[in-house]
């Protein structure tokens, strides 16, 4: 996602905001892809019964919540964290051409 934003903002001029809102839209379908297929592939081991499955069935069950959780967390907290660090950003520069003013020797 950050990837696309970052595409977005430098070749199609967009700001932060629309940037990331537009990698959110185009990412989520293939992230949500990879992510159930993950899934699927691990549910038979969440789920399965026989022998041996009471060894194997923790496992399961921790790798299809770990990935429930993890895109869950990732697809709210990903565009957040990337406005915060574009705004930090934008406040250093200003804050960095406002000390270099400052400091130029006044003629």
């Amino acid at each position: 996602m950050i990837d696309f934003a970052l595409d977005a903002e430098r070749h199609e001029g967009l700001s932060p905001r629309d940037a990331i809102y537009q990698a959110c839209v185009i990412r989520f379908r293939p992230i949500m892809m990879t992510t159930m297929a993950a899934l699927f592939g691990t549910l038979p081991l969440a789920i399965g019964m026989g022998t041996g499955s009471e060894l194997r069935r923790p496992l399961g069950i921790a790798v299809v919540g770990g990935l429930l959780l993890s895109q869950t967390l990732t697809l709210y907290t990903t565009p957040v964290i990337y406005l915060t660090f574009e705004s930090l950003g934008q406040r250093v520069k200003a804050w960095r051409r406002q000390r270099k003013l400052q400091l130029l020797p006044a003629c």
